[in-house]
């Protein structure tokens, strides 16, 4: 019941929110009520009335992964290379398919924001931006002394762009992991002709970029910058200086002044790897669904599958297109891989479920894992003691490169004989004269940066961390790309796909406690046939997969042809 008190404020906002440019579709969708076939335009099938969200069972009602179509198919016969070709082979060229007319395939692009109601809330939120502004600068500056780089190129955050390319493709990915997810994609982009221009939110995912694409770089084929704050007058700074043929934002992006200014600059706008959580959705819900409005800034959705897919055509997106996830295109650190395998057999580590020395990794762990892995870490040296093998070597990745000595302080004060890659390992991987005697050591500490496939090529099994405390779960394609079994907590709704496809294939272990995680890491450490069947179960969703890179370029070849 709406109070007296409240009831002129509920009445504005509800006002607002009927008119906030979402069609009817849209607002049952975000509030909860099922979708009315009539009312929306849809089939009864497209509105999913009684099967969850657009049809699709997404965490209920029956195995995980019912319903799930794939959605996408092989473009030109181009199908992932098994690892082996994937490993230190150039890539081969890649053909599109023959591009149709823009003007017949483009539609005509709706007005963005659809009216004044939601011109006005996005009006307040950047008032709100420029009166907080002094705030957010001094939290820029205090970040700065744990991380100096945020106190460098400022001028980019209010919009001053190093400028030389010719109307280039404007690639926004705001982290590290986004920019690495979208390199296949920018590589593409690339080789196909088009000058890039990068924007990121982090320092590391700006370090990243001009790690991944140094050669561009310095060809003068492509520039990095951070991304404008939310200030109209520095996104158009922005768009003056570089004069960009299109904007394309990676993974979820709904920066309300950011996109609505590109929109209104006329620079179009697609979202590439596109993905839309149940949690977002939730909260969505819980505000009112502006930021669903935001959509529509889009021209054009490239979603990883079609439960995003669906979501975003609920909320009434005009173009969705399923193309995949371009992570899965990504290349494998032939020279990491081969650091690796060369330590194995002085190491005496396993390389299969063996009476050699076990070795299971925990990846990107987070605050609040640490204890819970260490736990576990004891339990499955218990439990491989009593099935007679050795005790395992764990190797342990931080996320977070501020938290590596306070981690090996943590392991060691549990009484583990930890080992640190920085103090054992040249800049090559090869042993220095400090190296320990690792059978000696219980944890190897991968205190070290852009180092994954190293630490993973070495383990025998994974455990992705973010994903025992509730946020998302970090990447688990980069231990498919290895043919790892991985293994997670209860919380992946930020790898929702493909996380429910892996789980449904057999390839993803999910557990809701660390006893459960501990007994079936020692299960699949001590079992050979169960071993060999997740490996083959691993290498086979991976080859499944990919071709990403080449669905999303064909849609978005012909899309930004003539532009």
């Amino acid at each position: 019941m709406i109070t007296t008190r409240w009831a002129p404020a509920w009445s504005a906002w509800s006002t607002a929110w009927r008119y906030s440019g979402l069609p009817a579709s849209g607002r049952m969708f975000f509030e909860g009520r099922p979708l009315d076939p009539a009312r929306s335009g849809m089939t009864a099938v497209q509105a999913g009335v009684g099967r969850g969200i657009g049809g699709v069972p997404v965490w209920g009602g029956g195995p995980l992964g019912e319903g799930l179509t794939k959605g996408v198919t092989i473009l030109n016969g181009l199908r992932p290379e098994p690892l082996e070709r994937r490993v230190g082979t150039p890539a081969r060229p890649v053909s599109f398919p023959p591009m149709a007319s823009p003007s017949s395939t483009r539609p005509a692009s709706r007005p963005f924001p659809p009216n004044w109601r939601l011109s006005v809330l996005i009006g307040v939120y950047e008032l709100l931006w420029h009166l907080l502004l002094p705030v957010f600068l001094l939290f820029l500056w205090k970040r700065g002394k744990r991380e100096p780089l945020y106190r460098e190129h400022w001028g980019e955050r209010f919009g001053a762009a190093p400028t030389g390319l010719d109307r280039p493709v404007w690639v926004h990915s705001a982290s590290m992991g986004e920019m690495r997810g979208a390199a296949p994609l920018v590589r593409a982009l690339l080789a196909a002709g088009y000058p890039v221009f990068i924007t990121t939110l982090t320092p590391a995912g700006r370090t990243a970029a001009h790690t991944l694409f140094a050669e561009a770089v310095e060809a003068q084929r492509l520039k990095v910058s951070y991304v404008p704050l939310e200030l109209g007058w520095a996104v158009r700074r922005l768009i003056r200086r570089v004069r960009p043929r299109a904007a394309v934002m990676t993974e979820i992006d709904t920066w309300p002044v950011l996109l609505t200014t590109i929109r209104r600059q006329g620079v179009p706008l697609a979202m590439a790897n596109a993905q839309y959580p149940k949690k977002s959705i939730v909260r969505d819900r819980k505000w009112g669904g502006f930021r669903a409005g935001i959509f529509h800034a889009y021209e054009l959705v490239l979603c990883k599958s079609e439960t995003h897919a669906q979501r975003f055509r609920d909320v009434g997106c005009q173009r969705v297109v399923i193309a995949g996830e371009t992570r899965f295109d990504l290349p494998v650190s032939p020279q990491q891989i081969a650091a690796a395998q060369a330590l194995l057999a002085p190491w005496q580590l396993a390389t299969a479920a063996n009476g050699h020395r076990p070795v299971l990794c925990f990846a990107s762990a987070i605050v609040g894992e640490d204890e819970q892995f260490i736990e576990a870490t004891r339990q499955v040296q218990a439990g491989l003691q009593a099935a007679g093998l050795p005790l395992p070597l764990v190797v342990y990745v931080p996320r977070s490169p501020q938290r590596f000595d306070a981690v090996a302080q943590m392991f060691e004060a549990a009484g583990l004989r930890v080992a640190r890659r920085s103090r054992m390992l040249d800049a090559s991987l090869q042993p220095t004269s400090d190296t320990p005697d690792m059978g000696a050591i219980d944890v190897l500490m991968g205190d070290s940066l852009g180092e994954m496939y190293f630490y993973l090529a070495l383990s025998q099994v994974v455990v992705v961390g973010a994903s025992f405390v509730p946020m998302g779960a970090h990447n688990v394609i980069e231990p498919l790309a290895l043919k790892k079994p991985v293994m997670v907590g209860p919380s992946i709704w930020g790898i929702e796909y493909p996380g429910v496809e892996a789980l449904a294939a057999g390839v993803l272990q999910q557990h809701l406690t660390i006893p459960s995680l501990s007994a079936a890491l020692v299960q699949l450490l001590t079992s050979p046939t169960d071993y060999a069947r997740a490996i083959e179960g691993a290498e086979a969703f991976y080859a499944e997969h990919g071709g990403a890179t080449v669905k999303h370029m064909a849609t978005l070849v012909p899309w930004l042809e003539g532009r």
